[in-house]
């Protein structure tokens, strides 16, 4: 059950709340529709409900508030708006990557695109899928991890008759089986069709709380409204007229002396009442949704119908000889009208602190043109009243003396709405694998790592004026980075930034996490791909030089150890440089950006802290650590440390040490700021 209680939304600097106090439920087992047309405050209030907005106002969604469940996307599942992931994934990976989201089995995927009735499309790209394939999608996305409840806003938007049907039909099938459904919607006959419970917002207040068939009768189409202890006999002579002038009327029934005529209007009624000498005790035009309302203000309709009310004129037809032997009966409200609901003119009147321009959506005209109410069986709510009228009015109970001091009273305001950003993968690792696979870029940008590193590897060997260990590596003296480092940067900063861009793991949940778990996740995956990229390179400009040039220049150098620890420390560093970059600034650019920042600004700021004369050396570090250790270094690991250490003893690796401390630091403010908030 979903149990929404005073949704409201902060005001826009001198507007009113798009959504104001919206108080409703939704029952287990029946699908509910939030009806409104546009602007009315329905997608507002969905945000609100998912905390995706900050506002007032507390959504329970079986008796607890979403940020309370373990794991929300095992309890809600959400449809809003369009599908979001990267345009080049297919269908298929993109489910796979949200299994290793909500933590559910990969085989859940083609289980859910069986279920929407798109398995054939399950490599199309995401990019290409037309409006009723997106929202089929969606509603797969929603279902992937098997959820209690089902929130979508707009869902049928832009289908067909026959999509929208068989969308219905898959929301009946699950409230079927024991599920909550609520889904927005600004047509009246699709909530009618679909739902079993309709909440109509206007201007965001919830102006009726229906069920289905009080809905269709009351406020799908006008009517004619009739009460009359001979409602049969008055039933059965329109209906025998309506045929006999091959006229559209219905008429029906509403327990005991109350009949709905749709079809006609006041005047056929009560001239047929007139003519047949049928007493009359109530006769109205009652204009639904889709029929033509008055545009009254709110707060004149609401004074209107407290002043006319009491005494209502009613339009009786009887006869001189009935007058004359026996007075008309009063007006006494049926055993249904007294269990009826409120009128919403009557449920929502204005408060003293509330907008004028707020105007009602439908209204009942008397039969004498005078404004005397509203349509019943419209709202469940109470009477308008002002809050503390209510509560004088309201039965009290005998109560109990406290012998401590009084409670404190109840703050007036609900309480306040906050965005709590999205949880972290359950399987991190799984999900980060699946998202740098899904798509192609990752493959381009290596494959163009590896021809550039060819072509620069032959153009140097060529000249015959570089280094061996820099010519396997395609690192021009000139160029402040070899290729296969900026490549490996570039791989690291898509980890973050398509995520910004395309927020597939946040998507309902606000803006992309930024948990240390993710963090390491992509750090490992972005570290694999980086050491990946570089012995490809090394290889390929080795193969490219002995088959161009010969085997002088693809000997093995006698520091190989050394050299290739630096390489792969280079590669990787620029690659957590990329990740850590784009997480901060959520942009792709900004950590390219911050992989060249690395030789362009931050080493000269190393080379001119080391210039200058020195004193002291650290000379000798590595002999030094193994005579303090007990045992001696294994297979010569003083040599791999000299290495490590001669090269954060370089300008370069300095410089990448402390970009890396400088984004791991920003990174950990922006993870902790929040949990301090």
């Amino acid at each position: 059950m979903i149990q929404a209680f005073g949704l409201t939304s902060n005001p826009r600097q001198e507007l009113p709340p798009a959504v104001d106090d919206v108080s409703f439920e939704a029952p287990t087992g029946r699908v509910t529709a939030l009806l409104g047309a546009r602007a009315s405050g329905k997608t507002t209030a969905v945000r609100l409900m998912l905390e995706l907005q900050q506002g007032r106002g507390i959504t329970h969604f079986r008796g607890r508030p979403l940020h309370r469940i373990p794991h929300p996307s095992r309890e809600v599942g959400v449809l809003l708006g369009e599908v979001q992931g990267h345009p080049s994934r297919t269908v298929r990976g993109q489910l796979r990557m949200l299994c290793a989201a909500a933590g559910v089995p990969v085989q859940r995927a083609d289980e859910v695109l069986e279920v929407v009735g798109i398995v054939s499309l399950r490599e199309q790209r995401l990019g290409t899928l037309s409006r009723g394939m997106d929202r089929r999608l969606g509603l797969a996305c929603a279902l992937l991890a098997d959820p209690h409840t089902l929130v979508l806003d707009g869902p049928a938007g832009g289908l067909s008759a026959r999509e929208g049907k068989w969308l219905h039909g898959i929301l009946r099938a699950h409230a079927s089986l024991g599920g909550t459904v609520l889904f927005t919607t600004d047509d009246a006959k699709e909530a009618a069709r679909t739902a079993d419970r309709v909440v109509t917002l206007e201007a965001g207040r919830v102006i009726a709380d229906q069920g289905v068939a009080d809905f269709s009768r009351t406020r799908l189409r006008p009517r004619v409204a009739v009460r009359s202890p001979h409602a049969a006999r008055l039933g059965v002579l329109l209906a025998r007229e309506a045929r006999a002038t091959q006229r559209s009327v219905e008429v029906v029934n509403e327990d005991g002396n109350r009949l709905s005529v749709y079809g006609s209007n006041c005047a056929d009624v009560g001239e047929t009442a007139f003519r047949h000498s049928i007493l009359v005790h109530q006769l109205a035009d009652e204009v639904g949704d889709a029929g033509p309302a008055v545009s009254v203000p709110a707060r004149a309709r609401t004074e209107e119908v407290r002043e006319v009310e009491p005494a209502a004129p009613q339009m009786a037809v009887v006869d001189a000889s009935s007058v004359a032997d026996e007075p008309p009966p009063a007006m006494e409200p049926s055993e249904e009208e007294a269990a009826a609901p409120m009128a919403p003119a009557q449920a929502h009147a204005p408060s003293a602190q509330e907008p004028p321009h707020s105007t009602g959506t439908f209204v009942v005209l008397r039969a004498d043109a005078d404004l005397g109410g509203v349509s019943s069986a419209a709202s469940s709510s109470a009477p308008a009243q002002p809050r503390d009228e209510r509560a004088a009015q309201a039965p009290r109970t005998p109560s109990i003396p406290a012998p401590a001091r009084p409670p404190a009273p109840l703050s007036p305001l609900p309480p306040p709405i906050t965005i709590h950003p999205a949880p972290s993968p359950l399987r991190p690792l799984r999900y980060e694998v699946r998202r740098a696979t899904g798509i192609a870029t990752g493959y381009l940008t290596a494959a163009a790592v590896l021809v550039a590193s060819a072509i620069v590897a032959v153009l140097l060997a060529r000249t015959g004026h570089t280094p061996q260990a820099h010519l396997l590596a395609a690192w021009p003296q000139g160029l402040p980075l070899p290729p296969a480092a900026l490549g490996a940067g570039l791989l690291g900063a898509f980890a973050f930034g398509d995520e910004f861009r395309h927020p597939a793991l946040a998507a309902d949940r606000g803006t992309v996490p930024r948990r240390l778990g993710l963090l390491c996740a992509k750090l490992v995956v972005a570290a694999a791909v980086a050491v990946s990229l570089a012995f490809l390179v090394v290889a390929s400009d080795a193969v490219l030089l002995h088959l161009v040039y010969g085997e002088e220049l693809t000997e093995v150098p006698a520091d190989w150890l050394s050299t290739s620890a630096s390489w792969l420390a280079l590669v990787v560093g620029c690659a957590w440089a990329g990740v850590l970059a784009a997480g901060v600034f959520r942009s792709t650019t900004a950590g390219l950006a911050a992989v060249l920042a690395v030789p362009v600004l931050v080493v000269p700021l190393v080379q001119k802290a080391l210039e200058g004369p020195s004193v002291r050396t650290a000379a000798g570090l590595p002999s030094r650590l193994r005579d303090l250790a007990l045992v001696h270094w294994p297979f010569g690991a003083e040599r791999v440390l000299a290495a490590g250490l001669r090269m954060i003893a370089q300008p370069v690796g300095s410089a990448l040490m402390l970009s890396l401390t400088a984004l791991l630091c920003a990174y950990l403010l922006t993870v902790l700021r929040p949990r301090a908030r």
